[in-house]
């Protein structure tokens, strides 16, 4: 069993329920369809569940957190945010649409001393958080690049060198 302290989350938030909130969850799924194995690497689905996760995030010594975010761009635009970066981002009003949950988290990890030192929010721009259980069409465009966003952080964290980028694989 892998040492809870070397373990890395991935943590796909937001609600499938409603669109492109659920780009986060979505990208789990896709990736963890991807048939590989990262023994160092716990795929999570948070869904809404914000102060629930703190359980889980404290173990570890790296974050990636996916979610539909305010980014100012056109639907499926995805963007990444590393570390400092992230915290600045969510710091000055960078919206995802979990944002309260997400930063109170974050907050509480911080306040104890278990906020992982490498994290990373990956978020991609929503067209719509109106009733449905897919996304739209620009944003299931984007989720192989979200994925690819995720692959590409692992690579750089030491996790997975023969990972393969997704983009060429079809939803």
């Amino acid at each position: 069993m892998t040492d809870e302290k070397n373990k890395i989350i991935v943590l796909g938030i937001g609600n499938i329920l409603l669109t492109d909130d659920g780009a986060g969850v979505h990208t789990i799924e896709y990736i963890r369809g991807l048939e590989q194995h990262w023994p160092q690497v716990e795929f999570l689905d948070g869904g809404t569940l914000g102060f629930m996760l703190y359980d889980k995030i404290e173990q570890a010594h790296g974050l990636i957190v996916l979610d539909a975010t305010q980014l100012d761009a056109e639907p499926g635009t995805v963007q990444s945010f590393s570390g400092r970066e992230m915290d600045h981002f969510l710091g000055r009003g960078g919206r995802t649409v979990h944002e309260v949950g997400l930063i109170d988290v974050l907050d509480m990890l911080r306040l104890t001393e278990n906020l992982p030192e490498k994290r990373v929010l990956v978020g991609i721009q929503p067209a719509s958080l109106d009733w449905g259980d897919r996304p739209t069409e620009k944003v299931a465009k984007a989720i192989p690049s979200v994925a690819d966003e995720v692959l590409k952080q692992l690579r750089l964290w030491g996790c997975g060198s023969a990972m393969k980028e997704t983009s060429s694989i079809q939803l």
